[in-house]
């Protein structure tokens, strides 16, 4: 997913548009070395030392990983566990409610992450 949300990223950085990651693995030096090697550049969080029940994931009452949540302007979750097309489509709906039209375009990519 790291290469659809990489474009995003890129695609929507003058937009109202934030992706927030949650990193659920315990070890937080081999999640720096993740972040540094898969080039995440957007903002992410550790859930802390016990993983998966960490404090976000159960402030968030997530129950498997990865759990995609889109969030419109007033805090709402409006779409879950949308990926590729259907992630789109949830975030240009999102911001055309908002009055920004765009057309996000994507490249095929080989590298399965």
């Amino acid at each position: 997913m790291y290469p659809h949300e990489r474009s995003l990223v890129k695609q929507l950085s003058e937009k109202p548009f934030a992706l927030i990651g949650v990193n659920s693995d315990s070890d937080l030096d081999g999640i720096r070395e993740i972040v540094k090697e898969k080039n995440i550049t957007w903002r992410s969080f550790w859930n802390g030392p016990d993983g998966t029940f960490g404090p976000i994931s159960t402030k968030w009452n997530v129950s498997g990983w990865p759990t995609i949540y889109v969030v419109d302007a007033d805090g709402t979750i409006r779409y879950k566990n949308v990926r590729g097309p259907k992630m789109d489509e949830a975030v240009t709906t999102l911001l055309a409610e908002m009055g920004h039209q765009v057309k996000l375009v994507h490249e095929d990519h080989a590298e399965n992450e």
